[in-house]
């Protein structure tokens, strides 16, 4: 059963409309006007819309567009006795589900009601694990750590996070934080490896008044800010000897002492440590010790690369391509489909923050509303610009690709203008030459010039 709002400006169409839908086993609302329909938008939430496009306020097309601007998710059925194809292009450029003209047989409006409702369901299902306490992913190997991370978040088990550089460790470590009964309290991190030998300690555990020179103040270290909440220890394995000594004597004794200091402190902390070292070859090799090891393992997760879940690229493509383009005031909306092959095809030494840059950049570098292969640059080489021995071969292809992409007109306008700033730079910006190395007139490359504001 679907909460359905019929608008329709013609009382016999909306009455018979809810009869239908009602007998059918839905709960169904009518307006008699876009503005209305509005209305009631704002005051309750509803599964599907069903609309009339010739109305004399608010027509269905205005009123389509402003539902998606409040929910992308809700479908939009529009019918109409005045079909034109500019009407249907229009509707299903703003998002309509389907698109029904009047006279219209019961069962087929039945059926695009149902399908409609149900394409909603599947997006609702597929989408429910695409972010996940900040983490993108739908792939099976995420959905196995999203069920851990939920499973062991309660309890009050010390965490190992395995994974290389870029996987998306601390992430991770704030989802089992955000799903502890600490959730409430301070999740501390720290990077060992970015702080000093001489200094780490500090940083751990404070350091009282004149312990040494520079500690004109006592310092407040990581455990005590940390108590009764989670600390996060990335690259755990890059601690010394002397320090993993004494972090092992906080795990079991739960107290420490500052530098310089002689009152005992006491916390209750929980510790999430990542590593992208295999910690039981350091081990082995004598370089971290056993007992420590066991002690911060207590649930170890492996987080994949990102080339062990290429599935979840193109979600993380999405996610990026809102994020950057939001964030420098674009409107790149999406990925061309020969771009996303080049990524899906790439093996990311980087993993998601190497993705992330990637589309930044690329967000930075399009000119119009769509990435494309030239504006993605993969470990120094630009892949929309295949070497001679691959140019023959993938040239057209890739052509192809991008025109289907951006539509036939989009495609030609954006041709034009590369070609055209191309012959620019080739003459040194001598009109009259580039116009010769286009075979052009001159009045013509004056005028392109000019629309095209270059």
């Amino acid at each position: 059963m679907a909460e359905i709002l019929v608008v329709d400006d013609a009382p016999s169409m909306r009455e018979f409309l809810t009869i239908l839908l009602d007998k059918n086993g839905h709960t169904t609302l009518a307006a008699s006007s876009g503005a209305e329909a509005l209305t009631l938008l704002q005051q309750r939430h509803f599964d599907l819309i069903i609309s009339d496009i010739r109305m004399p306020d608010v027509n269905g097309l205005t009123l389509l567009e402003n539902i998606k601007h409040q929910d992308l998710s809700i479908p939009v059925l529009l019918i109409t006795a005045y079909a034109s194809p500019e009407d249907a292009v229009l509707a299903m450029k703003h998002g309509a589900y389907d698109y029904i003209t009047k006279p219209f047989k019961v069962d087929d409006l039945l059926s695009a009601t149902r399908a409609a409702l149900e394409n909603r369901q599947e997006k609702t299902a597929n989408t429910e694990h695409v972010s996940f306490a900040g983490i993108i992913g739908n792939s099976p190997e995420m959905l196995k750590i999203y069920d851990l991370i939920q499973r062991i978040g309660p309890t009050q088990a010390n965490i190992l996070i395995y994974g290389e550089s870029g996987t998306g460790k601390e992430l991770v470590a704030q989802a089992i934080h955000q799903y502890s009964k600490a959730a409430a309290n301070a999740f501390v991190p720290i990077t060992c490896s970015a702080i000093p030998e001489n200094l780490i300690e500090s940083e751990l555990f404070g350091h009282a008044k004149g312990s040494f020179t520079g500690a004109i103040v006592n310092k407040t270290g990581l455990f005590e800010l940390a108590n009764n909440g989670s600390a996060f220890l990335d690259e755990i394995g890059e601690l010394s000897p002397l320090i993993q000594t004494k972090l092992l004597r906080v795990l079991q004794e739960r107290e420490f002492k500052k530098v310089g200091g002689t009152e005992t402190i006491k916390v209750k902390v929980r510790i999430i440590s990542a590593t992208n070292k295999n910690l039981e070859e350091e081990v082995l090799a004598g370089r971290f010790r056993e007992d420590l090891f066991y002690r911060l393992a207590v649930v170890p997760i492996r987080i994949p690369p990102l080339r062990e879940r290429k599935g979840d690229v193109p979600l993380l493509v999405e996610h990026f391509l809102k994020k950057y383009s939001t964030l420098f005031g674009k409107e790149v909306q999406k990925i061309s489909s020969y771009a996303l092959k080049v990524l899906l095809d790439y093996n990311f030494p980087g993993n998601v923050r190497e993705l992330e840059n990637i589309v930044e950049r690329g967000v930075v570098l399009e000119s119009s509303n769509i990435i494309l292969p030239e504006s993605l640059t993969l470990s120094g080489h630009r892949p929309g610009r295949p070497g001679a021995e691959q140019a023959n071969a993938e040239s057209s292809w890739t052509s192809e690709e991008t025109a289907f992409d951006l539509g036939l007109e989009q495609y030609i306008t954006d041709l034009e203008k590369r070609l055209i700033k191309t012959a620019l730079s080739r003459t040194n910006n001598s009109r009259m030459k580039a116009a010769d190395l286009l075979k052009m007139s001159f009045r013509a490359f004056r005028y392109k010039t000019k629309k095209y504001n270059l």
